[in-house]
């Protein structure tokens, strides 16, 4: 038995398709399916049923998965561990990132991060809240740059930056002129929202539900750009993070308004697990990103 046996019985419990098991690990199907047959005999148990259409993992099956991932969470965790102490700002790190922080956020990290950093080797990944907390348990992520929420004390947390909201509207609506706005003005307008699934929708639900707003159940964005067409089209209002503005908060048709104090936002935080051995590379990395996006946040 080696670490490889154990990614492929991973591989294979996670996609229960051969062939497809075989792609993930690079490898033929052939020796995938040898090297679990292998594996069986040496444990001296059936690790699932094998059909010519779909593969069911045993209970032993899923409990020796189970242990695997944790085996290999560890193996990978001694190598970490001598990095840490060698080289804490060298080699691959592999960050989370929502779809509403990556492509707002990453023109603004991205290049001071290499600047400062020149040897430490970035591999971004975009996915949905629940998805990324899922990868960073599993030690497929090393770290997540997401908005933070109730429930995720069970990882270490350092706050990057608070990031206001402010509310969007075609330039043709009768509050375009005004300089700021009260939250409480959105009592009885009707604003678009994100599909569900998106963390923002849920904060900006919170906010416009405790102002009177209503969501328009018309229509659900699946981005942030989405939503900002639906603006200029006059379709109605939205709250937008500010980092997702442009400068001059004008532009393609569209207003960007701040709000009165108190202002909406969110705190967008970077989480590892607590037990990392990366710590002194999430903390240089947190201090660099908080001073560059206050810089940014402070043009506005």
């Amino acid at each position: 038995m080696n670490f490889r046996d154990l990614e492929y019985l991973i591989a294979l419990e996670e996609l229960k398709h051969f062939r497809k098991a075989a792609e993930k690990c690079f490898v033929s199907q052939p020796t995938l399916s040898g090297q679990i047959r292998k594996l069986e005999d040496e444990l001296n148990v059936q690790l699932m049923e094998r059909s010519s259409r779909k593969v069911i993992f045993t209970q032993a099956g899923l409990d020796i998965v189970a242990k695997a991932k944790t085996i290999l969470l560890e193996a990978k965790s001694l190598k970490e561990i001598a990095k840490s102490y060698n080289e804490p700002m060298q080699g691959t790190l592999h960050i989370g990132l929502i779809p509403t922080v990556a492509p707002y956020l990453l023109p603004v990290i991205i290049p001071v991060i290499k600047e400062a950093f020149p040897d430490l080797d970035l591999y971004l990944h975009e996915n949905q809240t629940h998805v990324l907390l899922k990868q960073l348990e599993e030690g497929e992520l090393d770290c997540l740059m997401l908005a933070l929420l109730p429930g995720m004390d069970q990882f270490k947390q350092l706050s990057l930056y608070d990031e206001p909201l402010e509310l969007a509207l075609s330039d043709q609506h009768q509050w375009s002129s005004l300089r700021e706005v009260d939250l409480h003005e959105l009592s009885g307008e009707h604003v678009l929202m994100l599909a569900d699934g998106h963390c923002l929708r849920d904060q900006a639900m919170g906010f416009c539900f405790a102002a009177g707003a209503i969501e328009d159940n018309s229509f659900k964005a699946t981005s942030l750009e989405t939503l900002r067409h639906m603006i200029s089209a006059d379709n109605g209002l939205t709250l937008l993070p500010q980092l997702a503005i442009p400068l001059n908060r004008h532009q393609s048709g569209v207003k960007y308004i701040p709000f009165k104090a108190p202002t909406p936002s969110r705190m967008i935080s970077l989480l590892s697990r607590k037990n990392s051995v990366r710590q002194i590379c999430f903390d240089k990395l947190a201090e660099l990103i908080g001073k560059a996006v206050q810089d940014r946040l402070n043009k506005y």
